[in-house]
């Protein structure tokens, strides 16, 4: 098990109650097995209580990179939220402490 820090990096987009987290491997090797071990009801339960809803997942094969959509309740927004860093940022920082199971 790895965290996925130790084998790709993120970047976070919010508008409103829905962030945006992409999931771009190191090696672009590593981009067929993050499809396989990162799914969206694994980054939704990783989340937690942060989404509210479904969250979905596309695949973008040309860059090598995953982007995850994902809901938050409607007050959880960046100008809203009472949570100490509502700003999808954190989001993303939370989603690379995820384990997965590869070896780097």
């Amino acid at each position: 098990m790895v965290r996925l820090y130790e084998v790709a990096h993120s970047r976070a987009g919010d508008k409103g109650n829905v962030t945006t987290l992409s999931l771009i491997p190191y090696d672009p090797a590593l981009y067929p097995v993050l499809c396989e071990a990162v799914t969206p009801e694994e980054v939704g339960r990783h989340l937690g209580d942060r989404v509210v809803g479904e969250v979905v997942r596309h695949r973008m094969d040309g860059v090598g990179a995953l982007l995850f959509v994902c809901p938050r309740a409607p007050g959880d927004t960046v100008t809203e939220s009472l949570r100490l860093d509502a700003h999808g940022k954190s989001m993303s920082s939370a989603l690379l402490e995820m384990e997965v199971p590869l070896d780097p």
